[in-house]
């Protein structure tokens, strides 16, 4: 059992380390605003020329997917937990992003309100006040 558990570890992180090199060896299209794979990765599933990353309406690869589809979903899931079921990822997405997303909103609305009181303010006329025009005319 400990050789079956040794042996998916070390395929899951000869997977991730080829993840990780299809990613960081990717061709930058700057006309199309795409990235492009440019090698073929067996294990991964993706040949060369793969769009890996466009900027609209596009799914990237995902590596649970690529998991699932060398190991059963159960395995995968392990392997590689799924932030929505549990652990630190949905602990920050539920609590550390929701106080930011307050705090934004807070700022937005003083920023709102200080916007609302300079439109609302007199406006100078000819550049100084009453005060200084009368002190220097004597």
């Amino acid at each position: 059992m400990q050789a079956v558990e040794q042996n998916l570890s070390e395929f899951v992180d000869s997977l991730r380390q080829e993840w990780k090199l299809m990613w960081r060896s990717r061709l930058e299209d700057k006309v199309r605003a795409e990235s492009i794979a440019d090698k073929t990765y067996d294990r991964l599933f993706v040949d060369r020329g793969l769009i890996l990353f466009a900027t609209r309406e596009f799914r990237p690869p995902d590596f649970q997917e690529i998991l699932e589809k060398h190991l059963t979903p159960d395995e995968a899931e392990r392997i590689n937990p799924n932030p929505v079921r549990g652990g630190i990822r949905k602990f920050i997405r539920e609590y550390i992003t929701v106080q930011n997303i307050s705090r934004l909103r807070r700022k937005e609305e003083i920023r709102a309100t200080l916007e609302y009181i300079k439109q609302h303010q007199h406006l100078k006329h000819g550049g100084k006040g009453w005060l200084h025009f009368s002190l220097s005319r004597t």
